[in-house]
């Protein structure tokens, strides 16, 4: 049979050579068997543009703090809070404090050489190393007890199509960065787009067979090896929905409302869609590590839901003596703090599938801007709040830091899953290993 004859033969079954092993992708068929033992998650939020300090940080250390104006939104859940002054990102080098501090982020590493430019410093260009979700990712993917699906989930809030270091900090590697998805309806097409598909499959596997069985009589013995190879493809597809058939049902979603505008005014409604859909993903255990970008570095959204029509990233420039900016400025992370706090809220009312606990108890939320305050374009004291039980950290509290470099609180958050790692990003900031949050 003939190369141009053997697709012939499997363009009239309905198959490319390239279809079958594509097939074991499907929803249905590719979710993994439920692991043992304690679901491990965590989650990263972003929001942009510094924050203001003085309505943010706890006066008091310790146990007995009292929360901000910002914080406000998270008193439920204060005794799942874990508060980090001082830790600053000290990575340098190329590109300035916004592109730094968006592609540093998560990587902890030096920008490479290239030709963006930003608003001051030398022009830059990707990251030069992993950020720690993708290290975490590949980490738990290796591990058949903790692999899942779809590993990782990038989830995006109005982060636009534009492509460069004030948009990204997720790295799967040195100048890979991962762009998140944005639109609810492609996040759940990404999730459950291929469920009907894995429903077919049942009802033309046994025709394909029989197929497959009549033609590699006829054919030579090259030929019928080709054909065999498919023959056990097919059987292990079967297999594979026999046993996802067999196996608890997916808590499928409905789809996202339709006709809602992936624009500027919709952003509170996308948040609760990308929320709900996280939430999702993580009761099918299809990942356990996942990023979630409201906007981007420099992100501009005009929060006319909150009352404020300026720009978000030009508010951040005004100067402190501006107090109704500054008010403005404390009313916009206000609202991130609320979308962050209603996540955990979904968190903690969501069962684990085993019955033990809720989801929240074994997921923490870490949230994260690229500036320490926007005006000054500071990297020093990046705000990191961290809520929930996933990492095993001491919570309740809030701590403060000498001028720690992030880089080691990343190495905490890796360590608090199992993962042995000695430094991360910039080994010269990794000094005195893993910050000490247990």
């Amino acid at each position: 049979m003939t190369l141009q004859h053997r697709r012939e033969f499997l363009r009239r079954l309905g198959l490319s050579a390239a279809a079958l092993p594509l097939l074991g992708g499907l929803a249905t068929l590719g979710a993994a068997e439920p692991s043992a033992g304690r679901r491990q998650r965590v989650i990263f939020v972003f929001s942009p543009n510094g924050i203001v300090p003085p309505a943010f940080w706890p006066d008091e250390e310790g146990a007995d703090f009292r929360l901000k104006a910002i914080m406000k939104p998270f008193e439920p859940f204060k005794d799942k809070l874990l508060t980090l002054k001082g830790v600053n990102n000290r990575v340098r080098g190329d590109g300035d404090s916004h592109m730094r501090g968006m592609s540093c982020l998560l990587t902890g590493i030096e920008l490479f050489p290239g030709n963006i430019m930003g608003g001051g410093g030398a022009p830059a260009g990707w990251a030069s190393g992993p950020s720690i979700d993708q290290t975490l990712r590949t980490y738990l993917q290796a591990n058949p007890q903790t692999k899942t699906r779809l590993g990782s989930l990038e989830i995006g809030v109005a982060v636009g199509n534009r492509a460069d270091p004030w948009t990204r900090w997720s790295y799967a590697g040195a100048n890979q960065p991962v762009a998140p998805i944005s639109s609810p309806y492609e996040l759940f097409d990404k999730l459950y787009g291929s469920m009907k598909e894995g429903e077919n499959l049942g009802s033309v596997l046994d025709g394909l067979k029989d197929d497959i069985a009549k033609v590699s009589k006829a054919v030579d013995k090259g030929d019928r090896a080709l054909l065999d190879q498919h023959a056990t493809a097919l059987r292990e597809l079967e297999r594979g929905l026999k046993e996802s058939q067999s196996q608890a049902a997916l808590k499928v979603p409905h789809p996202p409302e339709p006709g809602v505008p992936l624009e500027n005014d919709s952003i509170p409604q996308i948040t609760r869609l990308q929320t709900e859909l996280l939430i999702s993903a993580f009761q099918n255990d299809m990942a356990r590590v996942s990023t979630f970008q409201f906007t981007n570095s420099v992100g501009g959204a005009r929060m006319k839901w909150i009352g404020i029509d300026e720009g978000h990233h030009a508010l951040s420039h005004d100067p402190d003596l501006n107090t109704g900016s500054v008010d403005k400025l404390t009313k916009i992370n206000t609202w991130f703090a609320e979308q962050i706090a209603h996540l955990a809220k979904r968190l903690q009312e969501t069962p684990e599938p085993d019955g033990k606990g809720n989801m929240l108890d074994n997921t923490t939320i870490v949230w994260t801007n690229e500036l320490g305050k926007g005006n000054s374009h500071t990297l020093e004291d990046i705000p990191w709040v961290l809520i929930g039980g996933g990492l095993g950290f001491k919570t309740g509290r809030a701590v403060k830091f000498k001028k720690e470099p992030h880089n080691r609180l990343l190495m905490a958050i890796a360590q608090g899953f199992g993962h042995p790692m000695k430094t991360f990003g910039n080994p010269s900031l990794c000094e005195g290993g893993a910050l000490k949050l247990s």
